[in-house]
């Protein structure tokens, strides 16, 4: 996706494209024989899912064609990662690949660490400590307590601006430290759902 004269333009292919993925199931393919994919173009030519679909069927709300639903349907599947990985882009890592990720983008350190070397900002923190609080050993902890302990492994976002504090006459650039968290390999995306106005209407997404 690049923008020409202010306009945005999309590459991809033609739907009778030898190289065209036509499903969800053939993207989780290619995504698990290379490893890794960025949904949108990138400085790799041709190496995105946006070079390797059809660009007619982008935002078609049709999952069973719509690239842009693929996102979600792969993510709930839990057979891959999907969030803001590359160059604070959205894309997708296989399960066998997401370790070799985490190992260089953590360098090392659970976030924890992190954050008391003073490599994590305070931000950071309010965010991660909805899902790990501080001063609990995640490894030391029965499942059947999690909840007990007010542990969570899903939240949508505006359920974490609210818990976290971020929002109107809170903490500030709540997508900036998510994104931050995904590229460190802290966070990833587990689903989509629409946002509702106050009628009860569907407009963009969480």
């Amino acid at each position: 996706m690049e923008v020409i004269d202010g306009q945005w333009y999309m590459g991809g292919l033609d739907w009778d494209d030898e190289g065209c993925i036509h499903s969800s199931d053939e993207l989780l393919s290619v995504i698990d024989r290379v490893g890794f994919i960025p949904l949108f173009e990138n400085v790799i030519p041709g190496f995105s899912v946006e070079n390797m679909t059809c660009l007619s069927y982008w935002w078609s709300g049709d999952a069973d064609v719509d690239p842009w639903e693929w996102r979600g349907v792969l993510a709930r599947t839990g057979k891959v990662a999907y969030g803001k990985f590359f160059g604070n882009k959205t894309g997708f890592i296989s399960k066998k690949w997401f370790p070799y990720f985490v190992n260089y983008r953590r360098s090392g350190y659970d976030f924890d660490a992190l954050y008391d070397d003073g490599k994590a900002g305070y931000r950071e923190k309010l965010l991660m400590d909805l899902f790990i609080p501080s001063g609990v050993d995640i490894w030391d902890v029965k499942v059947s307590a999690l909840p007990s302990l007010g542990l969570s492994s899903e939240l949508y976002t505006h359920e974490m601006k609210e818990k976290a504090g971020f929002g109107k006459g809170g903490e500030k650039n709540f997508e900036g430290v998510l994104t931050k968290l995904q590229m460190q390999t802290y966070l990833t995306v587990k689903d989509f759902k629409p946002r509702q106005n106050k009628k009860g209407e569907e407009y963009g997404w969480e």
